[in-house]
């Protein structure tokens, strides 16, 4: 297992996240969104498993900016601006979550 977790530095869901994979030994990268962000390559990865609508947080300030854009622009969109990310994502190789989903990361062990 190859556990990556994206997340904010005061998501509480992210915390739960490093939680529950410290608590089966499990090692992960944690990685602040804010600072590193996500490579093109991860944020394609993640598209493909979850979606580009269960990756935005409908809360973000900026959002009713995101959904006036083109299909094509919204990815890009992404990368300049990591305050739209609905956290933590958490990958495995080329499986992928959005939010506190335990029910899912156990099939990953």
């Amino acid at each position: 297992m190859n556990i990556q977790i994206f997340g904010k530095n005061k998501c509480f869901d992210t915390k739960k996240a490093e939680r529950y994979f410290k608590e089966r030994g499990i090692k992960f990268q944690s990685v602040d969104i804010f600072d590193k962000g996500l490579s093109k390559g991860e944020l394609n990865s993640i598209i493909a498993a979850v979606g580009l609508g269960g990756l935005v947080s409908e809360k973000a300030e900026e959002y009713h900016l995101f959904i006036h854009l083109t299909p094509e622009a919204q990815p890009e969109k992404l990368l300049e601006c990591p305050k739209l990310y609905k956290t933590p994502i958490v990958r495995n190789g080329k499986q992928a979550t959005v939010g506190y989903k335990p029910e899912v990361w156990k099939n990953w062990e």
